[in-house]
């Protein structure tokens, strides 16, 4: 926490580069679908790559926050977006069913169970680093060793 204080400014300017590098992916990904189906195919593989590339500087300013003892304030926002998602993909799933759209009603459910699975396991990352602290994370880490090999 002592690091926390002393680049409280750092972390404050990283966590603003980490929320731009997450739109600019997205916006990336955007014209990458929108090229897609256009038929404009190498530039719509320009567009992926470049929004990859986006979402990795943005892991790159997580982990740089992390090392700063900072808290990636991200965590919480996507905490409280997914929550929002569920609930609309539960209402617009119900509203494509009524419009008679059963293939957009079922993708919503799809998708909607899969960020319930998401929401329940970030849900359970989180009691658990808070209940078992730096021995939780630890663990996450000899695990993540032991995969690699």
């Amino acid at each position: 926490m002592a690091n926390e204080k002393k680049y409280e400014r750092s972390i404050e300017l990283l966590n603003n580069a980490l929320a731009e590098e997450n739109t600019a992916s997205l916006q990336y990904m955007y014209f990458h679908f929108i090229c897609e189906d256009k038929g404009y195919r190498p530039l719509a593989q320009y567009f992926k790559r470049t929004a990859i590339q986006e979402m990795k500087h943005a892991e790159e300013f997580a982990e740089r926050i992390l090392f700063l003892e900072g808290e990636v304030k991200m965590l919480d926002y996507a905490r409280e977006l997914e929550k929002g998602t569920i609930e609309d993909y539960n209402a617009w799933s119900k509203e494509t069913a009524a419009l008679g759209d059963a293939g957009s009603h079922k993708l919503f459910q799809d998708i909607l169970v899969v960020e319930e699975g998401h929401m329940d396991q970030f849900r359970l990352e989180m009691e658990n680093s808070k209940e078992y602290g730096k021995e939780y994370l630890a663990l996450q880490v000899v695990d993540n060793l032991k995969n690699a090999e």
